[in-house]
């Protein structure tokens, strides 16, 4: 459900590009070559995910819970950089070292490739 209606699956990808294409004109006219993209909108253009894999101490330890990474995506589309916000610092590593592999579809502005920053939340349930 999106508010109140039902929204079809293909509708809401429209939807959300839609959102990101006002994203990237507003940032190319303020002459940026970094936009700031929501997590939910981003995951629209993930190619290639890679599911990180649950520490073993962690599991021992009974740990679960999210980790929230702020996410520099490339102009080609990969992952530059990851930073833990939030999270157990148990389950952090593996959090940052799955999300690094992932790949995006580039971000284009007026037909350039721009640097992308957002979050990425990873959830590690036993």
């Amino acid at each position: 459900m999106f508010g109140s209606r039902k929204i079809s699956g293909s509708r809401l990808v429209r939807a959300v590009a839609a959102g990101l294409l006002m994203v990237v004109a507003a940032a190319a006219q303020s002459g940026t070559t970094r936009i700031s993209v929501a997590g939910d909108v981003q995951a629209a253009l993930l190619e290639k995910k890679v599911i990180p894999v649950y520490p073993p101490l962690a599991r021992a330890a009974r740990v679960e819970g999210a980790v929230r990474l702020q996410v520099i995506i490339g102009k080609n589309g990969s992952v530059v950089k990851a930073e833990r916000l939030s999270g157990h610092a148990l389950l952090a590593r593996p959090a940052t070292d799955a999300v690094c592999q992932w790949r995006y579809k580039p971000t284009l502005s007026h037909g350039e490739s721009v640097e992308v920053v957002t979050t990425v939340e990873i959830i590690f349930k036993l």
